[in-house]
């Protein structure tokens, strides 16, 4: 299958350049439900999409209530990208090949791209053939960016298979009611409405791609707190046999720690770093990703522990309502014996007149 990095492309170039092969490269979204699956195939009976040579097509039922699929690019082209060779979508994420492409550069990694005219595409799909193995190739030499680990789609989303929009119902022409293969329904419109399959494939203005780099920006970073002072993070979901050996396994290597306190009646523990640096580096790269004996845990900032002390002097010195210390005032302790309303003491007028 496709769904591994060191998948084997099972096909053959003659010397015209037209491709033929023996089973496509899918994932398995687009494989559909159905573990037994009829495929059609036809010997160069399609033209790729992208480098416009034929290739051997393959048809098929994509699962139980899934719609027929068939490829559209060569596999030769899904082999460069990494991609399906029918949704266009990375293999290894499940993500539009913009978003992979963006966090694997951030990694050092240099962006596959194919050249615009034709005979350039088709010297560097040649090279592409002549290495089996892709060793040319910059997926799976690099490590896995954080970001790619919180968006990938690990388990097939066979909702991608459901039946099109019936163009005729939109018209209000259609004439088959319940019997119409496609979906009555209005489309939606939106950011999402004008997909392109090239740009799917090169990566390059993907609106889908667009839609999931906001998501990532807004909702999935793990934004530092403005107090400089805090290098505390929050572990909470800890499973019920964690140790603290566990938790330092997963956090030393960030950098020096200076304490973890651990919490196992709130399944919930504290990592102080020394520096803040390291601490924001382990936010970032733990954030929504972490996993202790096989779970996932949640990972945020720690609030600053505000102790009685600070308390008594933030009310001596009259701070203000954000509870912070005020500085520049030496802390004098206060306690309730030295105030003269107390009960026990007597006035300073009545004790006077007594003498």
């Amino acid at each position: 299958m496709g769904t591994e990095r060191g998948f084997r492309i099972a096909n053959e170039v003659n010397k015209e350049g037209w491709e033929k092969g023996s089973f496509p490269v899918l994932c398995e979204t687009c494989l559909g439900d159905n573990p037994y699956v009829r495929m059609q195939k036809e010997d160069y009976g399609v033209e790729c999409k992208i480098c416009v040579r034929p290739f051997t097509i393959f048809r098929w039922k994509a699962g139980t209530m899934g719609r027929y699929k068939a490829t559209i690019i060569c596999q030769s082209c899904a082999k460069v990208k990494n991609v399906c060779q029918t949704c266009l979508f990375d293999l290894e994420y499940g993500l539009p090949v913009q978003v992979r492409d963006k966090y694997l550069e951030e990694l050092g990694a240099d962006k596959v791209a194919l050249p615009n005219s034709r005979v350039g595409r088709d010297y560097q799909l040649q090279n592409a053939q002549a290495d089996k193995d892709g060793a040319d190739l910059p997926y799976g030499k690099v490590g896995a960016h954080p970001m790619l680990q919180r968006l990938a789609r690990m388990t097939p989303y066979y909702k991608r298979n459901e039946a099109r929009i019936c163009t005729f119902y939109v018209k209000g022409a259609c004439n088959r009611g319940q019997d119409c293969p496609f979906k009555h329904e209005l489309p939606q419109g939106g950011e999402l409405a004008n997909q392109k399959l090239r740009d799917r494939f090169h990566g390059d203005n993907d609106p889908l791609a667009a839609k999931i780099i906001r998501r990532a920006t807004e909702d999935l970073t793990l934004m530092p707190p403005e107090d400089k002072s805090v290098t505390m993070l929050y572990l909470g979901g800890l499973p019920p046999g964690a140790k603290e050996k566990d938790i330092r396994n997963q956090f030393y290597v960030f950098g020096e720690i200076r304490s973890i306190r651990m919490a196992p009646k709130q399944s919930c523990a504290f990592v102080t770093f020394v520096k803040r640096e390291v601490a924001e580096e382990a936010a970032s790269k733990l954030n929504r990703i972490l996993k202790i004996n096989d779970k996932n845990i949640n990972v945020t900032w720690g609030r600053p522990q505000v102790t009685k002390q600070d308390e008594a002097s933030s009310a001596m010195g009259g701070s203000s309502s954000t509870g912070e210390v005020p500085t520049g005032n030496t802390y004098k302790p206060y306690y309730p014996s030295m105030d003269p309303g107390a009960v026990g003491n007597a006035p300073l007028e009545t004790e006077a007149r007594d003498t």
